[in-house]
């Protein structure tokens, strides 16, 4: 079979793993990261902050999630990148996960879906993979063609200012126009204050719930915070 010309480019460039190990299955999945390529295919620190929430809830230790999951959950994820947080969620919650971004970003995406899909497996998960531009209605109708997710999950996905909008736009859609209750889980570090906008358009529409605060890292003056944003009145 020949290679995408994306394909061939993502071979040429300079490579960095990482390895995340999920204590509570005793399973490591590694992660392929491509630094030149731009911020999607880098690891971000709120990516790590909601694995290791996951792996917790996974051990039954106390944490804000207990509530959220059901057995073999459905997920969506929402600008997963190098796909990190919607493959641990598949291994450690049994769950089928459909991970989403733009289209230039899933040959790197599918790859690390592939490269840990024996873990994913054994836990009885699955992962697959999607385009999805945030507000493009065709791209999310096919999306939710296999019925409503149960969970929907993001990572440090309140970066750009100019898709504040678009990210709303998506949430409205799988939010809003389900008729059941579905939660928009959330890990995000704050960088500016500009990020204050997507936040009051977002509690314009919905309720929105801090849950859970990291610990700063090294050289960090704040640290991680995890939201629930849910349709108000349920």
């Amino acid at each position: 079979m020949s290679q995408s010309p994306s394909d061939k480019t993502i071979e040429e460039e300079t490579h960095a793993q990482q390895t995340h190990l999920l204590k509570s299955i005793n399973s490591t999945i590694v992660i392929r990261q491509i630094p030149s390529q731009g911020i999607a295919f880098q690891l971000w620190p709120a990516a790590a902050t909601l694995v290791s929430l996951l792996d917790r809830h996974r051990r039954r230790e106390p944490t804000p999630l207990s509530s959220l999951f059901t057995s073999r959950p459905r997920l969506l994820e929402l600008g997963s990148g190098t796909g990190l947080v919607g493959i641990a969620a598949a291994a450690l919650l049994g769950a089928s996960v459909t991970v989403t971004d733009l289209p230039d970003v899933l040959p790197n995406l599918r790859f690390n879906a592939a490269a840990n899909a024996a873990v994913v497996e054994l836990q009885g998960g699955a992962v697959e993979v999607a385009a999805l531009s945030w507000g493009d209605e065709r791209q999310m109708e096919a999306i939710v063609g296999g019925g409503d997710y149960d969970v929907i999950v993001g990572s440090d996905v309140v970066y750009h200012e100019h898709l504040y909008e678009p990210l709303i736009q998506t949430l409205r859609y799988f939010l809003l126009g389900s008729e059941r209750k579905i939660v928009f889980l959330m890990a995000h570090l704050k960088r500016w204050k500009k990020e204050s906008a997507f936040f009051k358009k977002a509690k314009r529409l919905f309720d929105v719930e801090v849950i859970y605060t990291d610990s700063p890292s090294d050289g960090s003056r704040l640290g991680v915070c995890v939201y629930t944003i849910v349709r108000r009145g349920l």
